[in-house]
């Protein structure tokens, strides 16, 4: 790819209109109205992998400074005991993993948790509750834990199942800036990983969470047996979004024994770098989460990803109930690879921004 190449990469995948781009005097380019055709998808994560890897990376230059990291960190506030038969989840009432389920945790142990994160650099704090729709006596207390995290100055986000349009309204009063619900895969797989709720279902509560004006963090999960068409059917499913999300994550399958996806097969790592790579290019703006399964990953194929586009991740040495590289690890890494901490900046802005 030469320089004609990576300008026509950059014009390409430029979205217009505002808060966009890092460099305004760039070109613009598609509207978040155009959209992306499950072809074009194939045919990105088809690429030649170092051919692919330079478009990346020239689309996430023309949108983020260099190097620049956002660190945010996952509690568990209410772990266990979901009625849900998600394959992946070790939190599911309907599998033995050893999990037992917790009550909500009180609003002083979230705030020392969360003031842990912020002394270690997150700037963003998300708390995950395993429920399939909380009632309204659940977002009750849980809108009490965000205004205690958001007074703390950091940027908020919940995961909480399934919302009703109050709940996201009454979320969004108490001071949440994000609400995670992934889409996990490409709606056409979706019933041989869940059978509790529908895609449609998740849609919804998306749905939901733009209309009460929060952002909204949607991604998946690679590596639970799906086919490369469905990899594409997943990017096309959140880059079609209108707005795409603001945030992304990521995830390689973590294998839990005793979930019904704890024999599928290990994902290529190069395969996941790619699925990275056609995020950034088909969703430029947002923040592309390297999520769980790095522990998995080693230094190397983590810093491919870096270079293919993330630029989050979570920090710290637990994902809700499963592993993650602990902070000193993460330090030691992002120092060698020469990328900076994202530091919050206390505006209303900002938890729109990333």
């Amino acid at each position: 790819m030469g320089a004609n190449d990576l300008q026509q990469a950059i014009t390409l995948h430029r979205p217009s209109g505002p808060g966009a781009p890092v460099n305004p005097a760039a070109p613009a380019g598609p509207k978040a109205t155009d959209r992306w055709s499950l072809e074009a998808i194939q045919a990105l994560l088809d690429k030649p992998f170092m051919e692919l890897l330079f478009e990346a990376q020239a689309v996430h230059r023309a949108h983020f400074p260099a190097g620049d990291i956002e660190l945010a960190t996952l509690l568990s506030v209410k772990t266990g005991g979901c009625p849900e038969n998600c394959g992946y989840c070790p939190q599911s009432a309907e599998f033995d993993t050893g999990v037992k389920a917790q009550k909500l945790m009180e609003v002083d142990e979230v705030v020392r948790a969360a003031q842990a994160a912020k002394d270690a650099g997150a700037t963003r704090f998300c708390m995950g509750a395993a429920w399939r729709a909380p009632k309204d006596r659940d977002v009750e207390k849980v809108a009490v834990l965000v205004e205690a995290v958001k007074g703390l100055g950091l940027q908020t986000c919940a995961t909480l199942g399934m919302l009703e349009p109050h709940h996201a309204h009454q979320l969004k009063a108490a001071g949440l800036d994000y609400y995670n619900h992934n889409l996990d895969t490409a709606p056409e797989y979706y019933t041989d990983v869940v059978g509790t709720r529908t895609y449609q279902d998740r849609l919804n509560t998306l749905a939901h969470v733009r209309s009460a004006g929060i952002s909204v963090c949607c991604g998946g999960i690679v590596g639970m047996g799906e086919a490369p068409v469905h990899r594409a059917g997943l990017i096309a499913q959140l880059a079609n979004l209108n707005p795409y999300p603001e945030s992304v994550p990521i995830n390689s399958l973590v294998r839990v024994p005793g979930t019904p996806l704890a024999d599928s097969e290990p994902v290529d790592p190069f395969d996941f770098v790619r699925m990275i790579a056609v995020a950034r290019i088909t969703m430029p703006t947002a923040r592309v989460r390297l999520s769980a399964g790095r522990q998995q990953m080693g230094d190397a194929v983590q810093a491919l990803c870096f270079m293919a586009g993330a630029n989050s991740i979570f920090y710290g040495d637990k994902l809700l109930v499963t592993g993650n590289p602990d902070v000193e690890a993460d330090t030691v890494l992002l120092r060698k690879l020469g990328l900076n901490a994202r530091q919050v900046q206390e505006t209303s802005e900002e938890g729109c921004a990333a």
